[in-house]
């Protein structure tokens, strides 16, 4: 066993957990998930069967991400964010088979309280503002707040609000990298 467990933590048989994971208090992986390298994964999240997490993902407390959720490598999760699975459940209507799929692509950061309706793609790079709440897909970069949410501006990977010049170039002040803007589209 090359990653961390709390003793509290529920590991199910069948999961794989990449070297240097952490994982905390109450928290439980369920069979059949991938967990990559260096991961965090904070006090009382779930990680549902099926789940794949790249390396370096973070996870704050109290998430749970459930099966049909992909989270590329470098994704945050903050506190108390949440995933659907299903568009239309309902207790009494088995619909395991309706799992749509939502993917979180490299990098990207969603806030505490946000909500992520199945389904979606999270661009790279794109930072989700607390509370938002995810009803469409989100482009690589974008800013985007509210419920629903919509699109405010563009992000370095660094997580800096970029403001383009006239010729639609941006400076990330962090790590001087140039962002271009084509349109709905901005590329580094």
């Amino acid at each position: 066993m090359n990653y961390q467990a709390h003793e509290t933590a529920a590991i199910d048989a069948g999961c794989q957990i990449g070297n240097g994971t952490k994982i905390w208090h109450f928290s439980h992986i369920m069979p059949n998930c991938t967990i990559g390298e260096n991961c965090n994964i904070g006090q009382n999240v779930v990680i549902s069967s099926d789940v794949v997490l790249g390396k370096n993902v973070k996870i704050q407390n109290n998430v749970s991400v459930y099966t049909g959720v992909i989270c590329e490598d470098d994704v945050f999760l903050g506190p108390s964010m949440v995933f659907t699975n299903v568009i239309n459940p309902r207790s009494h209507v088995v619909r395991k088979d309706e799992y749509k799929q939502t993917l979180v692509r490299k990098g990207a950061s969603i806030g505490a309280n946000a909500t992520i309706v199945c389904g979606n793609e999270i661009g790279e790079y794109a930072m989700i503002g607390a509370g938002a709440v995810i009803t469409k897909p989100v482009k690589p970069y974008a800013l985007v707040v509210g419920n629903p949410a919509r699109q405010i501006g563009w992000v370095s990977k660094n997580g800096h609000k970029l403001q383009f010049d006239e010729k639609g170039v941006a400076i990330c002040p962090e790590t001087n990298e140039k962002y271009v803007c084509f349109g709905d589209l901005v590329i580094c």
